[in-house]
């Protein structure tokens, strides 16, 4: 059976991992590590990109 493709581009830059967290080697009170929420800057979180005709619009 063929499968269908998405119908939303996949970001380039995070590969759909929008928002990841990064642990900073610290720890808190309770024994829990402190981490930081970082979002790709390209999809600003959603995790999908432009399709590339409007982006090449944009720019003219």
């Amino acid at each position: 059976m063929a499968q269908h493709t998405p119908t939303s581009r996949i970001c380039r830059a995070c590969d759909g991992f929008a928002t990841v967290a990064i642990t900073t080697g610290t720890r808190h009170p309770d024994g829990t590590r402190a981490t930081l929420r970082v979002t790709c800057p390209t999809c600003q979180g959603t995790g999908h990109a432009l399709p590339t005709a409007a982006v090449v619009r944009a720019g003219r």
